[in-house]
Order: structure tokens, then C-alpha cells, then sequence
């Protein structure tokens, strides 16, 4: 197949490039820094890639690895839909337009809740939940208006589906599964703010399978990516701290959650938030993980980790 990624300079991006490549395909990347250039938000001479090709998977968007105030708010909004707009016109604008569009898209956007899991059918979109900061909720209104970017494409020879995307814990440099284990490695990483709020994580090697798994298959619209089986923060950490021989955990407050994540550069919505979210329509369509659980999949990310580095 004749792949094209938009964003696919970006953490997620350059592992899914790499696979995809290994396994065959042309993949054409298109972004800022490398590949076919485009300023993420206009149509371009990137287009006429698109004009052929047999996917486009876009991943364009600001990293939510930041501070979230608002001005970084609002360039997650403006580049998430301007991208999701974009590609939308390119695929609508050219004479042989791609048979699937796979959208970015978040986890985020379901509720914050610890009761039951959010899954594509019976999930909660989150916005509305009382007691939780007022920007939490502009997360939720990014997440809906960038699937609704896509949506709104007229693309009537083009499937499309919105991947909602839960953390992925790849060894790539620059992701979440870096911070975390290091975090680890200190004994740093104990419960934070009681633990009780759920992760939903997917390993790289089923992001990468279940991308393989859409191109290939005939669902349309949102899918949950995000392993079978989310846990506890508490939990979570306390199998990562196994994975890498720690036996301590030193557990945070909010408040220090709060000074950590200013003193990373990020945001406690990443942490506080409980996302239990379950891919139901990827199993119901029969999709199998490899790591179906985080005991599992955390070890063999450490031993990936391990081997890369020499450490």
C-alpha cells in the first residue's frame, strides 16, 4: 500500500513509519520538520501524494506534553481541526482519493469516571463531570470538534475512522513510557493522589498491529484504542516498579503532583484523570492484543528499553 502520514515526524509517528515501512508498504510522511512539507493546516503540493494513495493516517497535531494553559489550548484545538480540515479537503479535492482515512483522535474524550469502563457503544463523552477543573473539559470540546473535522469531510469514497487513542507506552524517546519508567527507577513512582484513577495505556506493538488491523479491515468511524484491561494508577505504577526492580514507590499528594508536572513541563490532567476506556469494537470485530495486560506489557517495554540502551 501507498501510505501517507501527516504528523508522522511526530513520537507515535516515527515508530508507526518505521513498521509500516519494515512490512512493505510506501510510506510517505508529511510534515513540518521532514518528508513533504506542509505548515499543518492548508493544502499544498502535499496533496498530490494523497492523489493514488491507498491510506492516509493523520497524526498532525500540538503535543499535549506541555503545560496546559490556555494559549497552549488553543493551539491544540486550532491544530488539531485545521490539520483533520486539511486532510479532508486534500482527500475531497483529488481524482483518486485514498479507500481510508485513519484520524488521531483521544481517550480523553470520555468521561472522567471510576465506576464502569467508557467503551464506543455505552462510554460517556466527558465535558459535563462535576468537580473537575473547567479545562478539563476544553480537552473533551478539542477531542469532539477534531473528529468532527473529520465527520464533516465529504469523502463518500473514503472510509473513515477516528482512532481514540489512549497513552501509547512505546521505548520511542520523547513518550510517556520515558518519564514514567525513569519515574520508576527513583522510587519515585508511588500513588498519586490516592492512585484510585484509571489508565488506559496500549503498547506500541498493538497501536502499530491495530492500525494494520483498520487499513485492512471495514469499520468505520470511532474505535478505542487502548489495551483490554485498564487499572488503578496505584496498580499501574506498582507493575512498572516491578518491571524495573523497585521495590518503592514513594507515593504524591496532589500538590506535588501538581509541582512535578511544572517542573516537567506538563500537566496533572495526564495524571489525575481517570480513563477507563475499553476497545470493544476491535474485539468485537476480532482483533487479538499481544499485551493484553500492563504486568506483561511492562516488562517486555523495560526489556525493549534495556536492550536499546545497553542499560
Amino acid at each position: 500500500m501507498k501510505i501517507v502520514i501527516p504528523g508522522g515526524s511526530g513520537h507515535v509517528g516515527r515508530f508507526l513509519t518505521r513498521a509500516l515501512a519494515r512490512a512493505g508498504h510506501d510510506v510517505v510522511v508529511v510534515g513540518r520538520g521532514s518528508g513533504v512539507r506542509w505548515d499543518g493546516r492548508t493544502p499544498g503540493e502535499w496533496v498530490r501524494e494523497v492523489d493514488g494513495a491507498d491510506a492516509v493516517i493523520n497524526l498532525a497535531g500540538r503535543s499535549v506534553s506541555c503545560r496546559y494553559t490556555p494559549e497552549n489550548l488553543r493551539e491544540m484545538m486550532a491544530s488539531r481541526v485545521d490539520s483533520a480540515t486539511a486532510v479532508g479537503e486534500a482527500i475531497a479535492a483529488v481524482g483518486r482519493p485514498p479507500g481510508v482515512w485513519l484520524q488521531m483522535s483521544t481517550a480523553t474524550i470520555y468521561a472522567h469516571r471510576f465506576d464502569a469502563p467508557n467503551d464506543e457503544i455505552t462510554g460517556r463523552i466527558g465535558g459535563d463531570e462535576p468537580d473537575v477543573p473547567d479545562y478539563w473539559a476544553y480537552s473533551v470540546r478539542i477531542a469532539r470538534e477534531w473528529e468532527a473535522a473529520q465527520e464533516r469531510a465529504e469523502t463518500p469514497r473514503t472510509r473513515k475512522v477516528a482512532l481514540r487513542t489512549a497513552i501509547v507506552m512505546s521505548t520511542e524517546p520523547g513518550g510517556a513510557f520515558t518519564v514514567l519508567r525513569n519515574m520508576a527507577r527513583l522510587g519515585l513512582g508511588g500513588p498519586v493522589a490516592g492512585g484510585a484513577q484509571y489508565v488506559s495505556w496500549l503498547h506500541e506493538e498493538d497501536f502499530v498491529r491495530a492500525v494494520e488491523f483498520l487499513l485492512d479491515g471495514e469499520l468505520t468511524g470511532p474505535v478505542n484504542l487502548a489495551a483490554p484491561n485498564p487499572l488503578p494508577q496505584k496498580d499501574f505504577m506498582r507493575e512498572l516498579r516491578a518491571a524495573c526492580g523497585m521495590p518503592l514507590g514513594l507515593p504524591a499528594t496532589k500538590w506535588m503532583a501538581e509541582l512535578g508536572a511544572w517542573a516537567i513541563r506538563s500537566d496533572t490532567e495526564l495524571l489525575l484523570k481517570s480513563r477507563r476506556v475499553v476497545p470493544t469494537r476491535l474485539l468485537d470485530a476480532g482483533f487479538t492484543f499481544r499485551h493484553p495486560t500492563w504486568a506483561h506489557a511492562a516488562r517486555d517495554l523495560v526489556r525493549r528499553g534495556t536492550t536499546a540502551t545497553g542499560r
